[in-house]
């Protein structure tokens, strides 16, 4: 059975939007400097929030808000030892994708492409 022209570019343009609104949620996770500062440095290890905010300098608050919103992404994970709490990369890709971008622009410094 084959299906008329409408029917497959209608397929193909709902597969595209999908792949296109993922995109974008990836985008949105990581369009703040600072989720992208905590992603560099979970990268090496798990670290709770004091450890975070001895490399990361800003209040207390605003990581928990930044830990927070990357926990509900799904970029991390987090476990309870005592009365501290671990984080830790979840999804490589993200942790992959953020490596990948940061290095690029840090070889290119302000003359590269832009």
């Amino acid at each position: 059975m084959t299906s008329s022209p409408d029917v497959a570019t209608a397929e193909t343009d709902s597969v595209s939007d999908q792949v296109f609104e993922t995109a974008a949620e990836v985008f949105k996770v990581m369009s703040a400097p600072m989720r992208l500062k905590i992603i560099s440095s979970l990268c090496k290890q798990e670290k709770n929030v004091s450890e975070l905010l001895s490399e990361i300098k800003t209040t207390q608050p605003n990581m928990s808000q930044h830990l927070n919103t990357l926990y509900q992404a799904g970029v991390l994970g987090k476990r309870r030892d005592g009365v501290q709490i671990y984080y830790r990369i979840t999804n490589v890709r993200m942790a992959n994708l953020c490596r990948a971008i940061c290095t690029q622009i840090a070889i290119e410094g302000e003359y590269g492409d832009k």
